[in-house]
Parts: C-alpha cells; sequence; structure tokens
C-alpha cells in the first residue's frame, strides 16, 4: 500500500475520507478523434490528516499538467461576474483603496474579477498559470504574470518593490498542492499594513450536503476555517475576520494580515465559524471518516433514478461540461446509456467529449430541437441561473433534475 504525506504538517495519511475510484482528470474534456484512445487516470482517493484534520488528495498530477491549458474561465458565469462585481465594490471602499492602491489577484483567470478595479483606475496585476486563459485577460488590457505562484515568484514580484496592498486568491487554495510554499510567497508579497482576501468552499458544507461531487484531482485540499487559521498562522500570519458567502455550495471568505500589524482587530466572526464547526464536530476524526457512507447511499440513489428512467423511455440531457459533474457521472457510472448530451455556454468546450462518459457537448440551442424529458443540472451551485436561462423546457413538460445533497426533480 502507498503511504503519503499530508502537505502541510508531513504526517503520513492512513484515514480514509472517501474513496471516488479512478477517474480522469475532471477537466480533460476530450476530442473526437482521440475518442478511442485510453484516457489516462487516477485515484480519486481523499485523505483525511490525524494530526491537523486537513482533508487531502495526493498529487497524482502536477499543476503543469492540469492547468497549463485549461478550460475553465470564469466570464462565462453572469452570476459569478456579478458576485465579483459587487465584492470589488465591497473591498475597494473597506481597504479605502485609491489610484496608488496595488492589488494583485493569484489565479485571477481571464481577467473576471481585476476588470473592475482597473475601471476604477485602481493598479492590478494578475498572477495565472494557464496560458490560454491568460491570453483573454492580457487581450483585455489585465495586466498578468503567466506564472505558478509561490515563494520564489513572490521574492522576484517584491524585490522589484511592488507589494501589494491586497492580495486576492478567490478559489485557488484548493488547487495548490504547495501549501506551505505558497502561504508564505503570500506573506512575502503583502505590503506591512496590507490585507489577503481569499474564498474558499467551506467543508463543513461539503460534508453536510453530500457535496462529493466537488471533490476532483485539480482540487488538492478541502478546507475548514480551523485548519486554513493554523496553516495561516503557521506562516506568521493572523484571520481577522470571516464571512460565510453562498457561493459554491458554502464558501468561506477569509481577511488576513500579518500578525505584527496590530492596527487591525480580531472581529468576533472567526470565533463564531469556529465555534459552529466545533459543533458539527469538525475536531473529531469520526465527523470525516462517516462520510464516505453517506456517499455510497447517494450513489445509489442517483443510479436508481437513471435506471428507472431508461425503463420509462425518458429523454435526458445535462446541462453544464462542470468538473463537479464530471466527477458524479464518473463515481456513478452515468454515460451514455443514460443521457443524450450535455449542454454548456463555453464555445470552447463545444463539440468535445466529457471525460470518462464521453457524452457529446453541444451548444444549449439543441435543447429546443430534442426537448428532453428531464434536464440534470450538474453545476448545482448556479442551478437558479440555469433554471432561468431554459425555463422553457416546462413548455413540453420537462422537469429539472439535481442530485446534491438529494436527488431531486423540480
Amino acid at each position: 500500500m502507498d503511504f503519503y504525506q499530508c502537505r502541510f504538517c508531513s504526517s503520513q495519511l492512513k484515514k480514509i475520507f472517501v474513496d471516488l475510484g479512478t477517474t480522469p482528470l475532471s477537466n480533460s474534456f476530450v476530442k473526437s478523434q482521440n475518442l478511442d484512445k485510453p484516457e489516462k487516470k487516477f485515484p480519486l482517493k481523499v485523505f483525511v490528516c490525524e494530526k491537523c484534520l486537513l482533508v487531502q488528495v495526493p498529487e497524482f498530477e502536477t499543476p503543469n499538467e492540469i492547468f497549463s491549458d485549461y478550460a475553465y474561465f470564469s466570464s462565462y458565469s453572469k452570476s459569478w461576474l456579478k458576485h465579483a462585481e459587487k465584492y470589488a465594490d465591497m473591498i475597494i471602499k473597506k481597504n479605502h483603496l485609491t489610484k496608488n492602491s496595488l492589488v494583485i489577484e493569484i489565479a485571477s483567470n481571464d481577467g473576471y474579477l481585476l476588470q473592475f478595479f482597473k475601471k476604477r483606475e485602481i493598479q492590478i496585476l494578475g498572477i495565472e498559470p494557464a496560458a490560454n486563459v491568460a491570453k483573454v485577460a492580457i487581450d483585455n488590457g489585465i495586466k498578468t504574470l503567466i506564472e505558478f505562484f509561490g515563494e520564489k515568484l513572490a521574492k522576484k514580484i517584491s524585490n522589484e518593490n511592488t507589494k501589494a496592498d491586497l492580495i486576492i486568491g478567490n478559489n485557488v487554495l484548493a488547487h495548490v498542492p504547495n501549501i506551505n510554499d505558497f502561504i508564505k510567497g503570500m506573506s512575502i508579497l503583502l505590503k506591512s499594513e496590507g490585507t489577503i482576501n481569499m474564498e474558499f468552499p467551506h467543508l463543513l458544507q461539503l460534508i453536510k450536503n453530500k457535496q462529493f461531487d466537488t471533490i476532483y484531482h485539480e482540487h488538492f485540499s478541502y478546507f475548514s476555517l480551523s485548519v486554513v487559521k493554523k496553516i495561516f498562522e503557521f506562516h506568521n500570519l493572523a484571520i481577522f475576520d470571516v464571512e460565510e458567502i453562498s457561493t459554491h455550495g458554502g464558501s468561506l471568505r477569509i481577511y488576513v494580515k500579518h500578525q505584527k500589524n496590530n492596527k487591525i482587530k480580531i472581529e468576533d466572526s472567526v470565533n463564531h465559524i469556529l465555534n459552529s464547526e466545533e459543533k458539527f464536530g469538525m475536531s473529531e476524526i469520526n465527523t470525516y471518516l462517516e462520510f464516505s457512507e453517506k456517499i455510497k447511499h447517494l450513489k445509489k440513489e442517483i443510479k436508481k433514478f437513471f435506471e428507472e428512467i431508461k425503463q420509462k423511455k425518458k429523454k435526458v440531457i445535462c446541462y453544464g461540461a462542470a468538473a463537479k459533474g464530471n466527477t458524479l457521472l464518473n463515481y456513478c457510472q452515468i454515460g451514455k446509456e443514460n443521457i443524450e448530451f450535455v449542454v454548456d455556454n463555453n464555445q470552447y468546450k463545444q463539440g468535445l467529449y466529457l471525460p470518462g462518459s464521453h457524452l457529446q457537448i453541444k451548444d444549449p440551442n439543441k435543447i429546443l430541437e430534442v426537448k428532453p424529458d428531464f434536464v440534470f443540472i450538474l453545476p448545482w451551485n448556479i442551478k437558479n441561473e440555469i433554471m432561468d436561462e431554459i425555463e422553457y423546457i416546462r413548455d413540453w413538460g420537462g422537469k429539472f433534475v439535481i442530485a446534491i445533497p438529494e436527488i431531486k426533480i423540480e
């Protein structure tokens, strides 16, 4: 048996949080000419560290392989763009940012967020390792470095007298295999009175709402506030405020400062969330070990739904070629025998095939041609946006299906 070390505290990982089988990378979409070729697959086995309680997937594939040519573009979700603009307005006021301030975003994607700071004439710098995604940002006038972030890059930037008033890292923490190198880099790049803002899915919500499909190889770690607090403190950084937000099925937005910065006080919100985690059982190893059985039961329910629909000869299509959908379909072994195809607004994905299930990705206009009985929404975190967009399926009696936290027809 292989043994892996915790990426934070280096303890040996022995306890399994959940085993989702052997699957391709969730964003490794397949071109038609490669459908007959074998796909690279990796174990999607998630461990929990008994010492620090960090939930994590061992690094089976390097970030270079995963992110060098990436299929996720943040600007394709209208609700995400609204979230970004609202956040920019809030943080500019909260941090009193001006034309002399510098905002650095790590994993800046296609410039979806930094554009709102640029519009307000605040200095910006994006750091994005996926060249194809970064090019979109650069073409739109968003200054972007095409590199992975860590201590080495932080020293290089800060040596050029470029330290940040605000460092943003939204939904990047989970994607970092070397968590200590990453956070040390942020501490180097941050001005003495600057702040770090990060958003990440809350592990408490993942466990509570059985969000197993948010687990994939591209997400190396899954965080509670208590674990994140330990990691930042190890690097002389302190979480001074935290908010619960609705994105990605329930996330945390943390505010971080240098521990030496006494001008900012620690808000009650930090203890409030820590207490809620304690009450839920996040400090007990059994809370993590019981998750696996709940997911096995949910898998049975999802498979049962598709078997019944197949017997009734009903048409099902999927909406959203999301990474989480690929985890769900591959773990539950749902494919072309159950589903006609999948639709997605992202033109970069149209014409490709989902990894593992090999469902073809088409333009959402195809829904009107096929008139499916059911639309299975894979990115359930934006289900309201999707249901509003294709409400017209109800004209022929079409219904929506959501699988998380329970299989549900709407």
